[in-house]
């Protein structure tokens, strides 16, 4: 396990019912190309050393007695090699016969599971041929040479660096308790699930929907496979399904009504598992009673680490097949959280500094869905312009624009004059472009709209976003503050995708083309002067860095609490082809650095809605001491 991902893999062999020779040449072959590509555990379908369906059979000394043959001759294949193999056979302990997955790896046999839920309905009648696992009784039992402790206990197997694994088989799952919920919550990581799930017309994707269910509950990764081309299509026909799944996501499946043998390897990882665990309160109050025998298994070498699933570089950015839906319920999160706080104060005036920028058009947008929502007039909603010494004709005509076609109130105050003389007041030169230039320009615009909603009896709406929070890229007590703060939930990189969704739908068919053309304007806070052609100077992401890179690490450091170090791995595969490895190192350590320095900005933030999985509001999902030292991270940041 590197980077607290384990490799692991799904396996459909090629199966003869009944012919154990044939089947373990072929296990043998899957283990070998699972052990080449680094897999660290390898499961089998369920009795996949004998087959599934040998019915009677299984009644049969001499298939019986050649299985534990098979099991022995797979001991000793996998006597040199690290890999686990989890495999399925049918097993006699003491005057019953179980169905069983062993645990397998350095040639020694580590466990026996038994089945405990047995089908006997349609053509599966388990019952006529197999014991329940609650029917064994503890004790030692010699298994192809080997000693091993058999019971009814729940086992847990566990790697030489730490990752946990529980087992199921087939029917364990669907039943109303599956094992896997004590084992999960026994400590569990990962749940392999030996199968042998016939196909009928919608089955396939029931069974998808349950893995992806019992995964996400469980918030664990679940390996499931089960049997394919090969078994006996006497009255049922199997397809061979190898599903890989992360706390309900799939990673990888096989193709099924395949005739070749099939292999699935994947990473799941370990650390965002146990990540999601310690920060569901939930999830640890279920694991209360729960028990289970650990069992180590053998130690391996270090292998050479090679990252094999995806990342996605914008973890916030909905999926393109989910985009306008996901969008619609961003907005209208957005829009009901204002709704209520203006239904609360009584409130019919909503006032909000319009800069032609990215985030105050979104939050325009949300007060105009309000107002709408609310059968409120658009004209009690007050926006104002505030140019400055920085301003553009390009933002400010977009501005304009903007208010003109909503149809909301309108106004204009210039804060050069007000900033001038406040200059002279304190004895700071025009020319000293410095922290004082641009924070005494953004805390004079934050009181103008202070006092005209005072004037007014209206609330002012604050834009600033999750991005600019966890940079600290805010002004305190200037544009940090307002009476509501609608897109504090809200990152940067996905700001932009809800205004180009917003700008295709009818209600806003009058702003496309202004909508369009401020998500294409450079962001920027326009606090210094503009170049000699009037173009904006002082661009956001040349001094702080991209914001696709922050909003990125801000994802992976926050979620999941991820160390430096795999962030910065991970960040390393998804912009490979952006950015070389010193620029993401560079602003990764921006990114750390003021993420802790800025917290004193984030401790009296305004209300706001949360809209995803990463909030920084400092009374729900984020409460750090305002002096923190960075030491840790900036340290490992350097040794990158």
């Amino acid at each position: 396990m590197n980077y607290g991902m384990i490799k692991v893999a799904a396996a459909i062999p090629g199966v003869r019912v009944a012919d154990v020779d044939y089947n373990v040449q072929q296990m043998e072959s899957l283990i070998a190309q699972a052990e080449g590509k680094g897999a660290e555990i390898i499961v089998f379908p369920e009795l996949s050393l004998t087959g599934y369906s040998c019915q009677d059979l299984f009644r049969q000394q001499l298939l019986l007695d050649k299985a534990e043959e098979g099991l022995l001759v797979l001991l000793d294949f996998t006597r040199k090699l690290d890999i686990i193999t989890v495999l399925g056979l049918p097993v006699r302990i003491g005057s019953l016969l179980y169905n069983c997955a062993a645990v397998v790896q350095h040639g020694c046999l580590l466990g026996l599971v038994a089945k405990t839920y047995l089908p006997n309905y349609n053509e599966f009648y388990e019952k006529r041929w197999f014991a329940s696992a609650t029917d064994l009784i503890a004790q030692d039992v010699y298994l192809a040479g080997s000693p091993v402790h058999v019971s009814a206990e729940p086992q847990v197997f566990r790697t030489c660096d730490g990752a946990c694994f529980g087992i199921e088989i087939c029917e364990d799952v669907w039943a109303p308790l599956p094992p896997s919920n004590n084992l999960a919550l026994a400590g569990a990581d990962i749940i392999l699930n030996l199968s042998a799930t016939d196909e009928l017309i919608g089955k396939h994707d029931y069974l998808v929907s349950l893995v992806s269910q019992q995964s996400a509950r469980m918030m664990c990764g679940y390996v499931y496979s089960s049997c394919g081309f090969g078994e006996s299509t006497q009255d049922v026909v199997y397809g061979g399904n190898a599903l890989i799944f992360e706390n309900g996501k799939l990673l990888a499946q096989a193709s099924r009504f395949s005739l070749d043998p099939q292999l699935r390897i994947q990473q799941i990882d370990i650390d965002r598992l146990r990540s999601e665990r310690q920060n569901n309160t939930t999830f640890r109050t279920a694991q209360d009673g729960a028990v289970a025998h650990f069992v180590d298994c053998k130690p391996i070498a270090p292998r050479d680490f090679e990252l094999i699933r995806s990342v996605n570089a914008h973890p916030f950015i909905p999926a393109d097949d989910k985009m306008a839906q996901s969008c619609e319920e961003i907005l209208n999160i957005q829009t009901l959280g204002l709704v209520k706080r203006l239904q609360h104060t009584h409130c019919d005036k909503a006032v909000i500094g319009i800069s032609g920028g990215l985030d105050s058009t979104l939050a325009l947008l949300i007060v105009v869905r309000a107002f709408d929502m609310m059968g409120l007039s658009r004209r009690g909603i007050i926006g104002i312009t505030m140019p400055g010494f920085g301003t553009t004709d390009r933002t400010h005509t977009n501005a304009v624009a903007l208010m003109e076609s909503l149809g909301i109130t309108q106004r204009e105050i210039s804060i050069a004059k007000a900033v001038t003389q406040h200059f002279l007041d304190i004895e700071h030169s025009m020319q000293v472009h410095d922290v004082t230039y641009e924070n005494s320009q953004a805390r004079e615009r934050t009181q103008i709209l202070m006092d005209v909603a005072n004037q007014v009896g209206g609330m002012v709406i604050g834009t600033g976003d999750l991005s600019e929070l966890a940079l600290g890229w805010c002004t305190y007590n200037g544009d940090h503050m307002s009476m509501y703060g609608v897109n504090g939930g809200v990152p940067k990189t996905l700001v932009q995708y809800l205004i180009r969704y917003m700008a295709q739908l009818p209600l806003f068919a009058g702003q496309r083309h202004t909508l369009i053309d401020v998500v294409d304007t450079p962001i920027s806070p326009e606090l210094t002067p503009a170049d000699a052609e009037g173009n904006i100077q002082q661009k956001t992401e040349d001094l702080v860095g991209p914001y696709e890179l922050h909003d990125f690490f801000l994802y992976y450091l926050v979620r999941y609490g991820f160390r430096p170090q795999k962030v910065y791995m991970l960040a390393q595969h998804a912009f490979g082809d952006r950015y070389d490895d010193a620029t993401i190192k560079k602003w990764l350590q921006t990114f750390c650095r003021r993420f802790f320095n800025q917290q004193f900005k984030r401790s009296c933030l305004p209300d706001g809605p949360k809209v995803g999985s990463v909030s920084l509001s400092p009374r729900g999902d984020w409460r750090m001491a305002s002096d923190a030292a960075n030491t840790l991270w900036l340290k490992e940041c350097e040794s990158l």
